[in-house]
């Protein structure tokens, strides 16, 4: 297979200035979470999550009990919602000045943790206005994922306002402080979201491929992720208590979006502008819209994407330790993101989630415009 061997790398890299550690492994949280707290110096936390997890496991009275053993338990706030509302946010905020916090912990999938920083937001701008002088610090987040999705490593939040539109708000010090990834915690996540929030991880991971500016490591990072999330996808599938593989795919969703200090937050790609627009406007959960928008703007990529993009696209094939045909096009041609979500059952329409087609092109030509 030729490649552009002409290209001389050239790049940079930073690590994002907040985090302070990511800690994994089954029961990790145990200990993780007081030594955050302890380097953090936080002593009053605020549980953000929502209220399935709340209500109907044991995962947010766990984190309760060892935040109060630490003596460092405020209260819990489990108003969030899918796609995080911003009266949620403006609910929390409040909950937040109530208690007299000074620290966030969410635990959960995207939605708490984007909410999480949105939040921080909004008392930032509050407390900015209240103090004179000097711009106080932003607020942390130690943030206990129990989904792949994979918004613990970024500094964007996404939410969706009252007129029903994603917004964005972005700055370095939103990223969390710390990260738990602990997978006993997981378990007790639904089959549908845990499989639909690793399809968003492999849609991070291979929109990140093609994305500009992004260093070779974390392409590689990237490679790494792809195969994981392909092997590890089925197993948890096959066997949802297999904490093997749930600690494999949390690790392969860090990879998937390895935390990087960018100067401008963006969507990574068309599938994840795409998957925004049809969330927020029908409802469609995250890892949803990438079953259905992923494999057909891989295809699309494998068209119109530079000679290196491909390159880097088609490599994907010897990380999942499958044949090369022999060329660039071919090997793309063969990459199935199609199968694996057919596999892992997640097969879905638009219809299915009442989009009208006549609202098809609509959707598709402000997905385009909004990528940032």
């Amino acid at each position: 297979m030729s490649t552009t061997n002409d290209i001389v790398l050239a790049g940079s890299y930073a690590y994002t200035d907040t985090l302070e550690g990511v800690y994994y492994g089954p029961k990790c949280v145990e200990t993780a979470l007081p030594k955050l707290l302890d380097t953090l110096g936080a002593k009053r936390a605020l549980v953000v999550t929502g209220k399935s997890l709340r209500n109907k496991t044991d995962v947010v009275t766990r984190i309760e009990n060892i935040l109060k053993k630490s003596n460092a338990f405020g209260a819990t706030f489990s108003e969030i919602g899918e796609h995080t509302p911003e009266a949620g946010i403006e609910n929390g905020v409040s909950k937040f000045r109530e208690v007299d916090a000074d620290i966030i912990v969410s635990v959960g999938g995207g939605s708490p943790i984007d909410a999480s920083k949105a939040i921080i937001f909004r008392l930032q701008q509050q407390r900015a206005q209240e103090t004179s002088g000097k711009e106080p610090e932003f607020l942390r987040q130690i943030a206990i994922p129990t989904t792949l999705s994979a918004a613990e490593y970024t500094s964007g939040a996404g939410y969706t306002n009252k007129q029903g539109d994603k917004v964005l708000v972005t700055h370095q010090d939103l990223s969390p402080a710390g990260i738990i990834l602990d997978a006993e915690l997981t378990l007790s996540t639904p089959e549908q979201l845990w499989l639909s929030t690793g399809m968003r991880a492999l849609d991070h991971a291979v929109e990140t491929l093609y994305r500009p500016g992004v260093p070779l490591p974390l392409k590689k990072l990237c490679h790494a992720a792809i195969a994981d999330l392909f092997r590890f996808l089925v197993l948890s599938k096959k066997d949802g208590k297999d904490l093997v593989a749930r600690q494999r795919l949390q690790v392969a969703s860090w990879m998937s979006l390895w935390p990087r200090k960018v100067e401008k937050h963006g969507s990574l790609g068309i599938s994840h502008s795409l998957g925004h627009k049809l969330g927020a406007a029908y409802g469609i959960p995250h890892g949803i819209t990438s079953c259905l928008t992923l494999a057909p703007v891989v295809n699309l990529q494998a068209e119109i994407a530079s000679q290196e993009d491909k390159e880097y696209l088609a490599e994907a094939l010897f990380y999942l330790r499958e044949p090369s045909t022999g060329t660039v096009d071919g090997d793309n041609a063969v990459l199935s993101f199609h199968s694996l979500v057919q596999e892992l059952g997640l097969q879905r329409t638009l219809s299915q989630y009442g989009v009208p087609a006549a609202d098809i092109e609509q959707n598709a030509v402000r997905a385009v415009w909004s990528r940032g």
